[in-house]
C-alpha cells in the first residue's frame, strides 16, 4: 500500500491495495470478489484476481482445509500479480484468519464477521484462545464487525438462514465506504444476478448500504483515495480467464466466416468455457456437453470434418482420456483447438489449484509420431488472444492445436480493452475448389497444408480416418515408403508453423548477467520480480515463452545471450527439459514449484539472487 499525498479531505490516496477475501464456501466469497473486481473495471483501475477454493462443494464449515478466498490486487498503474501479501483481509470465520494471517502486511487492516468467532467455531479452527481478544493481532488494524447479526436484524422479513447470506453485501459496503467507490456498479451487479427473486435483491441491497452506513460509526475507520488510471480510449470490462477464451474462440469464428461448435465434458476448472459459449446461440455457436472426454473430442473432429470452427475444452484428466483422438485429428489433418486448462495432478489431483505439469502431455502424449502445435496463454486477458491465435493456426493450417491455460489465469480475471473485429486479423482458411480437381493429400509447396473439403460438395469427395492414406490421393494403404513420406509431411507442416511465429524477444539487457526464462501463466510474478530486482542494480533480463511446439526460428540465440539461465515453471522442470532437448550446449537452471499455489513475486526474486551470488 504505497501512500502519497490526500486528495480528498479524510482519506489517503494509495497507488494499489491487495485485498483478500477469505471464509466458508456458503460465505459468498467468490461473489463478494467478483463484484468488487467488476466495480473496480467500472471506475477505471487495473487490477488481478486469484480465486482460491476447496475442491468440495460445501467443505465442513469453519475447517482450515475448507476456507474458500478471492485475492484481488489493483491499482492506478500496471498490475502484474494478485500481490504477495495483503493490505486487508476480509474474514469471515476464525478457520480463515487462522489460514491466512501469515500473509497479512505488518500494520495492515484485517476486517471479521465478529458475530462468528464464538467459542465453538474458535475450537473448530484450532486456536486455544479468541484472537479478537488475546492481544495477538496487536499489529495489526482490527475492524470488529458483526455482519451476520446485523444481516439477520435489517433482513428480519426473511428466514434467518437467507438474511445472515446477505453478510457479504454489508461487508462489501463497509468496503466500498473504506476506498471511497460509489454503490451503484455493485447495486447493477445484484440487479442482475438475482434479476428473478426481488426479495434477494432487496435484501441484498439493504445489506449492502447499512454496511456503508455502519462504516460511518467506526472509530478511526480507515479511509483511502486511489486516482483512476489513465487508460487508452476503448471499452474495458472485467473479465475471466474461461471467458476470454471463449470470446476468443467466438471471434475467430466470426473472422474465419464459420459456425463454431465446441465439444467438451464439464470439469474443472474448464467447465465456464462450455458454460459461456451456451450462452451465444444467436452468434452461431453450437455447444454440445457430451457424456465423456472421448465423445467430446470425436463431436469436435466430426463438426471439423463438416467445416465448422470446432473445439474440445478440458484440464489434465480430461486430457489424458482425449489422446487417441488427438492423433486421429493429426492423422485426418483436421484443424480442432484443444483448450487445457491445466490442474494440480497427477489422476483427479487437487482438481481446484493451479499447476503447468501437462506440457509433456500435450508434447508426447499420443501414440505414433503426432506433432500438434502449442500455445500458451500468459494471462487472462490473453487468453483472449491466444484462442484467436490457436484458431487461426488450426485453421488455416489444417491441424488440431493445443491451448494451454490453467486454474490460475483461467479462473482468475483482469482488466480487459475489448478490441474492435476490424483490428483483429484475418483468418483464410483452405478451402478446396470444386471447380479443380481435388486430391486430399495434395499440399501447398510453402506451407504443406491439404485443401478442406466440405463433405457434401459435389467434386470433393474423399476418405479420411485413422488409417494412413496415400500421399496426394488419400487412398489407405499400408506402404512403407509412403507412410514414412506421410509421417515426414505431417511433420514438416508443423516445422513450418515456427514462420509464422514471431521472433522471441527479450526484456532488459541482452548481454544479462542472469537470462529468466518463462511460459504460460508464470509471466506476471516474473516479470514483477525483475523489475524489483532491477532497481537494486542487477543485469536481469527476460524471455516469455508463448508458442511452445514448434519454438520461435530464434530460441536458441535468445537463451545464449545470457551468461546464466534460469526457467521458472510450476512443475518439476518440463520445459527445461524440453529446452535441453533442442540446445544442450546451454546449461540451464531451474526453479520449480508443485503446490498448486502460483509464484510469488518475492520467491522469485530469492531464487534469482541466490543463482546471481553463487
Amino acid at each position: 500500500m504505497n501512500e502519497e499525498t490526500t486528495p480528498m479531505s479524510g482519506r489517503k490516496q494509495v497507488n494499489d491495495i491487495v485485498i483478500k477475501f477469505v471464509g466458508d464456501s456458503g460465505d459468498g466469497i467468490q461473489l463478494s470478489g467478483n463484484i468488487f473486481a467488476d466495480t473496480l473495471a467500472h471506475i477505471g483501475l487495473d487490477m488481478a484476481t486469484f480465486p482460491d477454493f476447496p475442491a468440495e462443494v460445501r467443505a465442513p464449515r469453519n475447517t482450515t482445509f475448507g476456507v474458500s478466498g478471492f485475492q484481488i490486487h489493483f491499482s492506478n498503474k500496471k498490475v502484474l500479480t494478485p500481490g504477495d501479501e495483503y493490505d486487508v483481509l476480509v474474514c469471515f470465520n476464525p478457520a480463515s484468519l487462522k489460514v491466512n494471517l501469515k500473509n497479512v502486511k505488518q500494520g495492515g487492516i484485517i476486517i471479521v464477521d465478529s458475530s462468528n468467532f464464538t467459542p465453538r467455531s474458535l475450537e473448530t479452527a484450532g486456536y486455544t484462545s479468541n484472537p479478537l481478544e488475546d492481544n495477538s493481532l496487536d499489529n495489526y488494524i482490527v475492524l470488529q464487525i458483526p455482519a451476520s447479526e446485523m444481516s439477520i436484524s435489517i433482513n428480519s422479513d426473511l428466514d434467518k438462514k437467507s438474511a445472515e447470506r446477505t453478510k457479504n453485501m454489508y461487508i462489501l459496503g463497509v468496503l466500498y465506504n473504506m476506498f471511497g467507490f460509489e454503490l451503484k456498479p455493485a447495486i447493477n451487479y445484484i440487479n442482475n444476478k438475482f434479476k428473478n427473486t426481488s426479495q434477494l435483491i432487496n435484501a441484498n441491497l439493504k445489506s449492502l448500504e447499512e454496511g456503508y452506513k455502519f462504516s460511518e460509526t467506526l472509530k478511526n475507520f480507515p479511509k483511502f483515495y486511489l486516482a483512476k488510471c489513465e487508460l487508452i480510449p476503448g471499452k474495458y470490462r472485467d473479465i475471466q480467464g474461461n471467458v476470454a477464451t471463449a470470446w476468443g474462440l467466438m471471434a475467430a469464428a466470426e473472422k474465419a466466416g464459420l459456425h463454431l461448435f465446441i465439444g467438451s465434458y464439464p470439469i474443472t476448472p474448464a467447465t465456464e468455457i462450455l458454460v459461456e459459449l451456451s450462452k451465444h446461440r444467436e452468434l452461431g455457436v453450437k455447444t454440445f456437453q457430451a457424456e465423456d472426454e472421448i465423445a467430446g473430442i470425436t463431436s469436435a473432429i466430426g463438426a471439423s470434418f463438416a467445416g465448422a470452427l470446432a473445439a474440445t475444452t478440458t484440464s489434465g484428466p480430461g486430457l489424458s482420456l482425449k489422446v487417441e483422438a488427438m492423433g486421429l485429428a493429426v492423422m485426418t489433418e483436421l484443424p480442432i483447438v484443444i483448450v487445457d486448462v491445466q490442474r494440480a495432478g497427477p489422476s483427479t489431483g487437487m482438481p481446484t489449484k493451479s499447476e503447468q505439469a501437462d506440457l509433456y502431455m500435450s508434447m508426447f502424449g499420443r501414440n505414433g509420431e503426432a506433432p500438434i502445435p502449442i500455445i500458451a496463454a500468459s494471462s487472462s486477458v490473453d487468453c483472449f488472444f491466444a484462442a484467436f491465435e490457436a484458431a487461426k493456426i488450426a485453421l488455416e493450417h489444417m491441424t488440431p492445436v493445443i491451448l494451454l491455460s490453467d486454474g490460475y489465469i483461467g479462473l482468475g480475471s483482469s482488466v480487459f480493452r475489448i478490441p474492435k473485429m476490424a483490428d483483429l486479423p484475418e483468418i483464410r482458411p483452405p478451402f478446396a475448389d470444386p471447380n479443380v480437381k481435388y486430391y486430399p493429400y495434395e499440399r501447398d509447396d510453402e506451407w504443406y497444408v491439404r485443401k478442406w473439403a466440405i463433405p457434401g460438395t459435389p467434386g470433393l469427395q474423399h476418405r479420411v480416418g485413422g488409417l494412413e492414406k496415400s500421399d496426394i490421393y488419400g487412398e489407405v494403404t499400408t506402404d512403407a515408403k509412403n507412410h514414412e513420406k506421410m509421417v515426414i509431411n505431417r511433420e514438416e507442416k508443423i516445422k513450418r508453423i515456427a514462420h509464422k511465429w514471431p521472433l522471441q524477444r527479450i526484456t532488459g539487457p541482452e548481454d544479462a548477467d542472469l537470462l529468466v526464462v518463462s511460459w504460460g501463466g508464470t509471466k506476471g510474478q516474473v516479470e514483477g520480480a525483475i523489475q524489483n530486482l532491477t532497481t537494486k542494480g542487477y543485469r536481469i533480463s527476460h524471455t516469455h515463452f508463448r508458442y511452445i511446439n514448434p519454438l520461435p526460428l530464434n530460441t536458441h540465440e535468445i537463451l545464449k545471450s545470457g551468461k546464466k539461465v534460469i526457467v521458472c515453471e510450476l512443475n518439476r522442470g518440463q520445459f527445461a527439459n524440453i529446452l535441453r532437448m533442442n540446445y544442450q550446449d546451454i546449461e540451464f537452471h531451474q526453479y520449480n514449484k508443485v503446490q498448486g499455489q502460483p509464484f510469488t513475486v518475492r520467491e522469485l526474486e530469492n531464487a534469482f539472487t541466490e543463482l546471481l551470488n553463487s
